[in-house]
């Protein structure tokens, strides 16, 4: 059974155990719900939870264990000549699932049997052609072990797949039938559901902090992987950043991280001034009439895709700066060579930033009570007054956190890096060159025909770790900030 019908029956089956439950409920007490412990509803909301909630989380780990222990049956089928190593042994794989799905698209077709699509003693160069009647190509390279391996993982697929609705189908009636015989007036169902939801948003908060976790350790073995094979000193300590595939590679970080800062304190310097003044004007000044247009219209840039973007910067803002400081430009001289320059990058991303510093400033003013304006007014002060010692300094704390999501958001910035930016990755002081960033290069490694058992495929990892301690560093100092200001006003 396809997942999103056995998702949709566990639901019919919910919305059933809620209504019976109920009816049991009021049934027990002769109809009337004065004599049920809890409100009628709690009793059917048990059912249905015990009925859904059970289901849905074996159905969760099912199909996230399914997958890894076909791949590491099917795996063994490999030879070790063809995946000498963990990578090529995942881009095996991938190749595995390619043809599996081929084969799937055959049979649905008609143009190969269920038989021959399961049978392991089906001839390499007939399936081959019968695929390629369908429109369905396996590609030149690849070789009948893998045809044998792609068999194998369609049979186990398909016979994971009718046990997970075998059990999980079980599961729901099993969990339907017990907590209706428990339903009767005496049940406290109040306490048993609120008990519940309660264990499902500690589940959601964990799942928040268990994903992050992944993440890191996830960066973490890869970049230990790295440093087997590249010196932690030259990453951390070079000049040079020259990755060639040639195993004499230069992969310094300082040249990414300097332009990476860069880039970001340009378009914090274009955004937090012009965020926070236009907070402070819709939030103090302006009346509402104006305040329902202007917020709606600013916050309209938060939604623009980021490559758009990158194409304001690449066809705009690039050659009016290149014709102000470029050659034959407004000012005479020939300081910028092309349209791609760190200015270009931190304005754009600058603009891009403005409303996330507005709108978070703003919402932040306005939690400011009113009692404090009204006092700082009673004892003489004008509202510009009022504005700078009273309001901004409480709203601090919630400033520097508008800030600071401003610059996560532009140290994580790839597509106005890339098309704004450049690609060479130097130092210098010059707003007008090119550089890069290190999810730019992130990006770069990470495509293309490569073989993740090298150190420039690897260093993508470290420079993503490098990445997030950097943003976990920025969070801890802000904090600090936040902490120190705070106390004056508390």
């Amino acid at each position: 059974m396809p997942t999103l019908w056995l998702v949709a029956s566990l639901l019919l089956l919910a919305v059933a155990g809620f209504v019976v439950g109920r009816q049991r409920a009021l049934s027990t007490a002769g109809g009337d719900a004065k004599e049920l412990h809890s409100l009628p509803s709690y009793y059917g909301h048990n059912v249905a939870f015990t009925t859904l909630v059970p289901a849905l989380g074996a159905l969760a780990i099912w199909l996230l264990v399914q997958p890894m222990f076909i791949e590491s049956r099917v795996s063994k089928m490999i030879p070790d000549e063809m995946a000498p190593d963990r990578p090529t042994l995942g881009l095996v794989m991938s190749d595995v699932r390619r043809v599996a799905e081929g084969l799937d698209i055959a049979v649905a077709r008609g143009a190969l049997s269920a038989d021959d699509a399961r049978s392991l003693r089906t001839e390499f160069t007939d399936v081959r052609g019968r695929l390629g009647e369908v429109g369905v190509a396996l590609g030149a390279d690849v070789r009948p072990e893998v045809l044998r391996a792609a068999q194998r993982y369609r049979v186990m697929s398909k016979t994971g797949n009718r046990m997970m609705g075998i059990v999980i189908g079980v599961l729901a009636i099993v969990g339907f039938a017990w907590s209706y015989m428990q339903t009767h007036k005496d049940f406290r169902a109040r306490n048993v559901v609120e008990k519940g939801v309660l264990s499902l948003l500690i589940l959601a908060a964990s799942l928040a902090i268990l994903t992050t976790i992944g993440i890191v350790l996830s960066m973490f073995f890869e970049t230990i992987n790295f440093f087997k094979l590249h010196n932690a000193s030259d990453f951390f300590l070079g000049g040079t950043w020259a990755p060639n595939f040639r195993g004499d590679s230069e992969l310094s970080i300082l040249p990414l991280l300097w332009g990476t800062l860069y880039i970001s304190f340009i378009a914090l310097l274009v955004a937090v001034p012009v965020g926070l003044f236009a907070a402070i004007y819709l939030s103090e000044y302006a009346n509402n009439a104006v305040r329902s247009f202007a917020k709606p219209l600013l916050e309209i840039l938060a939604g623009i895709p980021t490559i758009v973007y990158g194409l304001f910067a690449l066809l705009t803002v690039g050659p009016l700066l290149v014709n102000t400081f470029g050659k034959g430009g407004a000012l005479g001289v020939e300081w910028m060579a092309g349209a791609t320059s760190v200015l270009t990058a931190g304005v754009v991303m600058g603009i891009m930033l403005i409303p996330f510093v507005s709108s978070l400033s703003d919402d932040i003013i306005n939690a400011v009570p009113q009692s404090m304006r009204d006092g700082s007014l009673g004892l003489g002060a004008t509202k510009s007054e009022t504005i700078r010692q009273v309001v901004m300094p409480a709203a601090l704390p919630g400033i520097v956190g508008a800030i600071l999501l401003a610059a996560s958001r532009a140290i994580g910035e790839t597509m106005i890096v890339v098309m704004g930016a450049g690609a060479i990755a130097k130092f210098s002081a010059n707003p007008l060159e090119s550089m890069t960033t290190i999810t730019t290069r992130i990006v770069s490694q990470l495509t293309g025909d490569t073989d993740f058992a090298s150190p420039e495929t690897l260093v993508a990892f470290a420079l993503g770790l490098t990445l997030f301690v950097l943003t976990l560093g920025l969070n801890v100092l802000a904090l600090y900030i936040v902490r120190k200001y705070r106390e004056q006003y508390e």
